[in-house]
């Protein structure tokens, strides 16, 4: 993971401009038929999660292209999340790509499993960007 890391210089103001991109994505999301766009929303809500933790990265001076690095990051240095929201995190990264790149579809009942999961996350990302922003 280390060599996957990139030092940058925290920037805490490119950090509330991804935050408010956030925050766009997820009145977007409040607005769309979850039933009848189960995989676009859902690789929307990773979106929003990838996003958040790139906040994070960014305030603790680091940057990646690398979405498994983002959340070994997170295992690695956040003992806000437990092993169940890591491997979540991961499925959730798995099933994205798999969406992006391959055309797959979710049924709705698999995102509805999923979103409290989701909906558990995204405010502690959100707490830990709050905190580190002051």
């Amino acid at each position: 993971m280390e060599e996957e890391l990139i030092k940058v210089t925290p920037d805490k103001e490119k950090a509330k401009s991804i935050l408010k991109m956030v925050e766009t994505r997820l009145e977007l999301l409040a607005t769309v038929d979850h039933d009848k766009f189960p995989s676009p929303v859902f690789a929307d809500y990773y979106e929003v999660i990838k996003e958040l933790i790139t906040i994070i990265l960014l305030l603790d001076g680091f940057k990646t292209l690398s979405h498994k690095t983002l959340i070994e990051y997170l295992q690695k240095n956040y003992e806000d999340f437990n092993e169940y929201e890591i491997d979540f995190l991961d499925d959730l990264r798995i099933t994205r790509n798999k969406i992006s790149y391959n055309g797959f579809f979710i049924r709705p009942d698999y995102f509805k499993r999923k979103k409290q999961d989701i909906l558990k996350i995204i405010p502690k990302l959100k707490k830990i960007i709050k905190k580190k922003l002051g």
